[in-house]
């Protein structure tokens, strides 16, 4: 990537995947980023470390049709384009966010049941596919799904966020790991969670 000429752009990029790294959002090689402009897509190059970008790990490429780019691009580059496309969103993030992962192995749905949650996010599918990572199938599921949510989940595999900027996807990819985590521990005391989800926000 040309830095000068998009260095607001790769700022972007480094400061999100900083901050999925540290927080735990992501491991030290998983996830990936996208953002369009105009009729190029920037995405995270296949194998980066998000939490240590540097600009030849932001790969540019066009948005309908590959060039160059596409070589080094993310192997999920094929579900930003759908997501991005079919929601009108420009920016995707993607992370594999413990809690919530290991939710989805068990859980159909994920819903909040603490009151920040629940203003945000009133509830997060869990979709399944039989090869959950850069297939066809799971970009026409999640991009489907993401026409009326903000964030799903991919059974066993992490976590697909959209906005209109990097960091607006980041805010409900970590609002989902912090439902998830409150979940977790509500369960570790043994309670039922069920009590505590609000019948308003199911049947919304």
């Amino acid at each position: 990537m040309d830095i000068e000429k998009y260095r607001d752009v790769y700022e972007q990029f480094k400061k999100i995947g900083r901050i999925t790294y540290e927080k735990k959002l992501n491991n030290s090689h998983s996830g990936n980023m996208s953002l369009r402009v105009g009729n190029r897509i920037f995405i995270t190059r296949r194998g980066s470390m998000l939490g240590f970008l540097e600009p030849e790990d932001i790969i540019m490429t066009g948005f309908e049709e590959d060039d160059s780019g596409i070589a080094l691009a993310s192997t999920e580059i094929g579900v930003h384009r759908a997501i991005l496309k079919k929601t009108g969103a420009l920016a995707v993030v993607h992370g594999h966010l413990i809690k919530a992962t290991a939710l989805s192995l068990v859980q159909n749905e994920i819903i909040p049941i603490d009151v920040e949650g629940s203003y945000y996010i009133y509830k997060i599918p869990v979709l399944s596919f039989e090869y959950a990572s850069g297939s066809t199938e799971l970009a026409e599921g999640v991009s489907d799904a993401l026409r009326d949510y903000k964030v799903v989940m991919v059974k066993g595999h992490g976590a697909f966020a959209i906005g209109n900027t990097l960091e607006e996807a980041l805010q409900w990819l970590y609002q989902t790991e912090s439902i998830a985590e409150i979940i977790y521990y509500v369960k570790a005391m043994g309670y039922d969670v069920k009590q505590f989800e609000k019948d308003y926000y199911k049947k919304w």
